[in-house]
């Protein structure tokens, strides 16, 4: 704004203008400055200051802000508020979206007017909408603070574990393994910090395996790629003989780069690939019976997550010698359809409904439990997931793999229950992303593992014998 005139009231007025706008954050203009006189006044006057150094009054965009708005409010006797701070919302459980601070304004002077009738519908529909919103945000807002409240309660509980562990349990391992207490506390879930010591004690070291052996075949494994490296492509694995199947090394450079892709930690130039690539190596060379099959890399990597790399490869050695994961990765197919009849006959007890619905598809068990077994689950859950099943399965075996996959049956039974044998051949091969732990092992806990009072163990040893004579049952795994 500016305002003509001469004379000193319109010199005052147009000042006042101009420390106006400057204390609202505006620049001030510059000002002509009047010739300098002469001497050592002129010469103070030319630089800009006094005798003793202080600002010249023809200097006040170097003055501080605070004495300009003195100077204004002094001069025009207004008083200039600051802007108001912004202050944190007391209320963090409820914020407000965008949905929700909509304003609802009328229409531009350049169009019609609205109509009373046609306002007040208006009015009524946004007061519908935002309190709508409203609502919708303070029950997702009551979700959030919900989810929170049991991942503290969980965090607490699982430091009060990590004590009673590291304090009781792991001391006395022989002796409180089996008790009531220890078992329960098992089923909740082990502490990550020690968890890949219960496993390591759990699974135990039957094949008596050191760390010296370990660099043995790892170095071993090393000679093994570099020969690999060097005659490229002649040494082809097709056809090779179960006595040499130590030339599997170079399949596990395919399998690697797809071990929990979404971590980056695994794959070339990952913190953890040489590390899956030697254990895997060193194995191929210590069990050439058995080579690398695919699904070991998942076993390997989730070992590797908890425990160092020689006790990592001890594990996964003694893991993989254990009767069930030995019949699958030897890819042993008539002990594998023992394990499908024995896992049907379960089917059956808990799930009758779900079982004759895939029996009328002839979709057998292997169609889906050779991925999850094959892999311990860590593949098909999430890792987390994953581990709490490991978690189990270290305390009660081989039984509780196939009870994992009874109570993910149990738990989507309603959705599968509508599909055919295509889509749930499709969805059991990749479960939902949102499966939790609680559903689950709800699921996994209505679960019986008796068949005519007779258990896991007992059931299967039933199977065999019926095999072994010869007497076939109904079971569509044992037909196909």
């Amino acid at each position: 704004m500016r305002v003509r005139g001469r004379g000193a009231s319109a010199q005052l007025l147009r000042r006042s203008l101009e420390l106006s706008e400057h204390v609202r954050g505006e620049p001030l203009p510059e000002r002509p400055r009047p010739p300098a006189p002469g001497g050592a006044a002129g010469a103070f006057a030319r630089r800009g200051a006094g005798p003793r150094g202080d600002l010249g009054q023809g200097s006040t965009e170097r003055r501080p802000r605070r004495f300009l708005r003195q100077e204004y409010e002094a001069r025009t006797g207004r008083t200039c508020k600051p802007p108001p701070q912004s202050s944190r919302r007391k209320n963090i459980e409820f914020e407000p979206l965008s949905t929700t601070a909509l304003i609802l304004e009328d229409r531009p002077s350049n169009l019609p007017a609205k109509s009373m009738e046609e306002a007040s519908r208006h009015r009524q529909e946004y007061d519908e909408m935002v309190a709508e919103a409203k609502k919708r945000e303070i029950k997702e807002a009551h979700k959030r603070k919900k989810i929170m409240k049991e991942r503290f309660k969980q965090e607490e509980n699982i430091a009060s574990a990590m004590v009673i562990w590291i304090n009781e349990i792991l001391p006395n391992w022989e002796v409180m393994r089996s008790t009531r207490r220890v078992r329960e506390l098992w089923w909740q879930g082990l502490p990550p910090s020690v968890r890949g010591k219960v496993w390591s004690l759990a699974v135990g070291n039957e094949l008596n395996i050191t760390p010296e052996l370990y660099e043995i075949f790892l170095s071993r494994a090393k000679e093994r790629w570099k020969s690999f490296s060097e005659t490229s492509s002649e040494n082809d694995t097709e056809g090779i003989s179960v006595a040499d199947r130590e030339a599997s090394l170079e399949l596990i450079k395919l399998d690697i780069s797809r071990t929990f892709p979404s971590l980056y930690i695994f794959q070339k130039g990952g913190p953890y690939h040489d590390v899956l690539h030697s254990i895997l190596g060193a194995y191929t060379c210590y069990r050439p019976d058995i080579g690398y099959v695919q699904g070991m890399s998942f076993i390997a990597a989730v070992l590797i997550l908890n425990l160092e790399e020689a006790d990592a490869f001890i594990a996964f050695a003694n893991l993989l010698n254990k009767p069930c994961q030995l019949a699958f990765f030897r890819v042993d197919h008539s002990m594998m359809l023992k394990y499908f009849a024995t896992f049907e006959i379960f089917f059956e007890e808990n799930l009758s409904k779900l079982f004759l619905h895939f029996k009328s598809y002839s979709l057998t068990p292997d169609i889906y439990l050779i991925d999850w077994i094959f892999t311990l689950y860590s593949k098909s859950l999430p890792l987390d997931l994953a581990c709490r099943v490991w978690d189990v399965f270290c305390r009660d075996g081989e039984e509780f793999l196939f009870r994992t996959g009874l109570g993910i049956l149990r738990l989507y039974e309603d959705i599968l229950l509508q599909m055919d044998f295509i889509h749930i051949a499709q969805f059991l091969t990749k479960l939902p992303e949102d499966i939790t732990s609680e559903k689950l092992f709800s699921c996994i806990a209505a679960i019986q593992m008796q068949n005519s009072a007779k258990k896991w163990t007992q059931v299967f040893a039933s199977v065999m014998k019926d095999i072994k004579e010869g007497v076939k049952n109904n079971s569509p795994a044992l037909k196909s």
